[in-house]
């Protein structure tokens, strides 16, 4: 009963903030009916005296918001041509208040941030605004310069390979673009410049104040973190968050103790599972059983002891990790004889990261590639305990609703769900399932075919590169055009998926590939139906499910999804080996293989699980590194 009154109190006070939003939104159009006869100078000068009022107060009340609103209505019609939609001053509004604004695809979140943009810039102490990558930061900073120039806000933009007095500069600016990870990044650089800056003598600084000379300062490139705008939000603070920030002193000298990665893995290839370690798929968890133990040790005169920088034991954990873990085109990528990390959630390249604790040495070894030193920890922070450090922070994401618990306990936002600005028309067709994945990829491959030779457009998700790869490999035997993208992110990307809406495209996608892209059917693709995506497998996280579904239909269109399930699917077999094994049963002996079970419940219930294990190794990973931060 309690949980129920709960559930009835929130919807009340959901109502009434909707009641609330919705007249200070008309208050705002009032306002921006009455500036738009004044004059460009005039709007800046408005400007200037609302900046001068938030300096001095270090507040904002809802008189001086829809002033502010009223201002970036007025200036996006000047500079860009457009008008926002009441949605979009709602979404406005919820981040202003430093909450997480879900919005679908396509409603406009790149416009939406323009509101927080300038309103946390108004205080004079600096905004950053996270993107997914470093086109869409540059992308979004270049179309809304000429908006916050003409309120008289500055913008600037740090990118990974920007150097150090241009990055400085671009953090003096009001409002800073920038890939969410590179802020972090910066962030480790300052306190390692902080760290080995010569620290002053009891009073130093007091008497050279006395005498009238500068104080030495350590040359930071941030001025502080004072609010921060994430855009895909859900991905940057959970998807990532089980991996910290790490910078990192990189060497190219071998390894000083390959021979016994080399010893582990000729080692490991002899060890039995199920006798001699023991492997948990849903934590990636490795534990050597006593007969391992045994084994491992039986010809210690044979090992290279001399070399290891950690136990014997680790290095055959992480060979055994290695082989039955990490696959390549999967989790990895080889490339100029060097092992590329994969994100597991985007399938993008990472060519800068590299596993710890000798992982990814191991992998070095499982390859037969040179096996590089460590690189050397300088500084790390988790995603977690980083983004809390600002004072300000909200974001906006089209997939923040079934998350709300996690962002409330560890970030203290709260979720707004903003509704469309037309009324959705997706058609979700029923899931198709297989007893196979030759059969799931042979009916996809068909699918596809008949869609292409009627014109619909059709986007297909995969979870992995040799997903991706493999599909291609078939459609093309069958005479299908089409294009691939499953790693570098770029604008050569975000072209190719914004032009995935035309009648006869096909595209073939990692997950998250031109996530932030627009894709906008044509006429001839509306005609036949909009754009049609169809997802190769679940992920772990319903969330991302949902993200790439979002990509057909959206702002009103038409448009179609369907779900292709087969039972050695990797979200199975790794979370679900009781579903994998009645999907496996009822499977007919002949045939397409296809099942004609409905197994969605399931398979929402194996995710269930997936997604509480990825939660509680993100607290986990934020508890310890609180813990860390106390001590």
């Amino acid at each position: 009963m309690l949980g129920v009154l709960t559930r009835s109190r929130r919807q009340r006070q959901a109502a009434l903030a909707v009641q609330a939003d919705g007249a200070l939104v008309a208050q705002v159009r009032d306002i921006q009916r009455q500036l738009q006869n004044v004059s460009d100078r005039e709007l800046k000068d408005r400007a200037d005296d609302l900046r001068g009022e938030f300096e001095l107060s270090q507040r904002c009340s809802n008189e001086a918001l829809a002033r502010a609103f009223a201002l970036i209505g007025c200036a996006a019609q000047r500079t860009l041509d457009i008008s926002f939609y009441d949605v979009q001053f709602q979404a406005g509004l919820a981040l202003v208040r430093g909450q997480v604004a879900e919005m679908q695809t396509g409603e406009g979140k790149t416009f939406a941030a323009a509101f927080p943009a300038v309103v946390f810039s108004l205080f004079g102490r600096g905004v950053h605004i996270a993107t997914s990558n470093a086109y869409l930061a540059q992308r979004d900073c270049d179309l809304l310069r000429p908006l916050f120039k003409m309120l008289g806000a500055t913008a600037g933009i740090t990118l990974t390979q920007t150097p150090p007095d241009q990055k400085r500069a671009a953090y003096h600016c009001d409002i800073t673009y920038g890939p969410g990870c590179d802020f972090g990044f910066d962030y480790l650089r300052d306190q390692v410049t902080l760290r080995q800056a010569p620290q002053s003598r009891l009073g130093e600084d007091f008497l050279a104040i006395l005498r009238g000379q500068e104080r030495r300062a350590a040359t930071t490139l941030q001025r502080g973190l004072n609010a921060v705008i994430v855009d895909e939000i859900d991905n940057v603070l959970l998807d990532d968050a089980c991996s910290p920030l790490l910078i990192s002193q990189s060497s190219d000298r071998p390894a000083p103790d390959a021979a016994a990665h080399e010893a582990a893995r000729h080692l490991c290839d002899a060890l039995v599972s199920g006798q001699d370690f023991v492997l948990d798929r849903l934590t990636g968890g490795i534990r050597l059983t006593e007969t391992g133990l045994a084994r491992i040790w039986a010809d210690a005169e044979s090992l290279p002891l001399r070399v290891v920088l950690r136990p014997w034991q680790s290095y055959v954990e992480q060979a055994l990790r290695a082989k039955h873990l990490f696959r390549r085109d999967v989790n990895y990528i080889v490339r100029d004889g060097k092992v590329v990390i994969v994100d597991e959630s985007t399938g993008r390249i990472f060519e800068e990261r590299s596993w710890r604790d000798g992982l990814h040495q191991a992998v070095e070894a499982r390859e037969g590639l040179a096996i590089n030193a460590e690189k050397e920890s300088l500084a790390t922070v988790t995603r977690q305990r980083f983004y809390r450090l600002y004072e300000k922070l909200c974001g906006m994401t089209g997939t923040a609703i079934g998350s709300e618990a996690e962002f409330q306990q560890i970030y203290r936002l709260a979720v707004t769900r903003i509704p469309t600005h037309r009324p959705n028309r997706r058609q979700l067709l029923p899931p198709r399932y297989f007893a196979t994945s030759d059969a799931k990829w042979m009916a996809m491959a068909h699918e596809v075919k008949r869609l292409h030779d009627r014109g619909q457009p059709v986007l297909i998700g995969t979870r992995s590169i040799v997903s991706s790869e493999h599909l291609a490999d078939l459609l093309r035997s069958r005479g299908i055009d089409l294009q691939l993208l499953n790693g570098k992110q770029d604008a050569d990307e975000a072209s190719i998926i914004s032009s995935a809406g035309r009648a006869g495209a096909v595209t073939i996608a990692t997950n998250m590939a031109g996530r932030g892209t627009d894709i906008k059917p044509d006429d001839a693709a509306l005609q036949l139906g909009g754009l049609h995506v169809i997802v190769t497998e679940h992920h772990d996280a319903q969330r991302i499910d949902r993200q790439l579904v979002g990509r057909a239909a959206r702002q009103g269109d038409v448009g179609s999804a369907q779900f292709f399930v087969s039972a050695d699917d990797d979200l199975l077999l790794r979370f679900g080996d009781w579903l994998r094994r009645v999907m496996q049963r009822t499977a007919p002996q002949t045939g397409t293989g296809e099942l004609s079970n409905d197994f969605s419940v399931a398979v929402r219930k194996v995710q269930i699980e997936a997604e509480r294990q990825r939660a509680l190794e993100r607290r986990q990973l934020f508890l310890e590194d609180q813990q860390r931060e106390r001590s």
